[in-house]
């Protein structure tokens, strides 16, 4: 996979020479053109000038930011060029901080940090440190000149991970929005509720979730290049959920988890309990006695 940056990773008066690999796998997109519907030409845009309602040449148009309503203040190439940020090919780290006291919500795109030539002994180091430690390194990454990142480096198994964060000033604050208090919440109900979250509580996997829309649409269109249609079926409306006693519904989901609990016991120990390879137990060799 190709490299989207490469430089350093400084602390100290440590130098480890690295790379970023992109740490998503990129998804299949499904791209639509605009088409006029009577013969399937794709639809071209026009640039035209409001007050003059005529289209308007790249070499005319300029970046303007609009500080009031219909008011603006032009920005040229040479001013940009003035703000942006001297390109680094170095990720000078600014801070370690425990890896807990990062709000998840600052964490935004990952990347694989990848030592490269002559740095595997300094990236396994900072590596161990850091897990031994529970940190994360807090620094900043230019990977454009009008760009400025702040970012994190965090252990995952046996890789490094940047990930590109938020700055504070970009995350909407908790007291911005009205959240019910916890004085709503009485002890049977909240221990009621408790119950149903550890009957359904499971390991998280993330192959058991999928985008279920991109699958569904993907098989429509494979269908249609194929010459074929596939019967859609009427979407129904949702009817909005009637507003219940909370009690009521929590012994009813509790029921329910129950149940699904003792079945899917009953089919691990099916699984578990099934020999492996076909083979059957030696007669000379008695069962094991299960303990009570």
């Amino acid at each position: 996979m190709r490299s989207v940056w490469s430089g350093s990773l400084a602390f100290g008066l440590v130098n480890i020479p690295v790379r970023l690999n992109s740490a998503i796998k990129a998804k299949e997109r499904i791209k639509f053109r605009l088409l006029h519907k009577t013969d399937l030409s794709p639809i071209r845009y026009d640039r035209v000038c409001e007050r003059e309602d005529e289209s308007v040449d790249w070499d005319d148009i300029v970046k303007g930011y609009e500080y009031t309503k219909g008011k603006f203040v032009v920005v040229t190439d040479e001013e940009f060029k003035a703000a942006s940020i001297a390109s680094s090919k170095t990720i000078e780290i600014l801070d370690f901080v425990k890896a807990e006291e990062i709000d998840p919500r600052y964490y935004e795109t990952p990347y694989y940090l990848l030592p490269d030539k002559g740095g595997d002994k300094s990236y396994a180091l900072l590596r161990e440190a850091m897990a031994r430690t529970g940190t994360v390194a807090i620094g900043k990454i230019t990977m454009r000149a009008d760009t400025v990142h702040l970012a994190g480096v965090r252990v995952v198994e046996d890789a490094l991970v940047l990930e590109l964060m938020r700055f504070a000033s970009e995350l909407a604050s908790v007291d911005d929005f009205s959240f019910p208090t916890s004085d709503a919440v009485r002890p049977q109900e909240l221990k009621m509720a408790e119950q149903l979250v550890e009957n359904l509580l499971q390991p998280f996997d993330a192959s058991r979730y999928s985008d279920e829309y991109h699958a569904n649409l993907m098989k429509i269109i494979r269908a249609k290049m194929k010459g074929k249609e596939l019967e859609v079926p009427e979407t129904e409306e949702r009817e909005e959920t009637p507003v219940v006693d909370l009690m009521a519904r929590l012994k009813e989901s509790l029921e329910l988890g129950k149940h699904h609990g003792r079945a899917g016991s009953t089919a691990a120990h099916r699984t578990h309990a099934r020999p492996r390879s076909g083979r059957t137990r030696s007669a000379k060799r008695p069962a094991r006695r299960r303990s009570a």
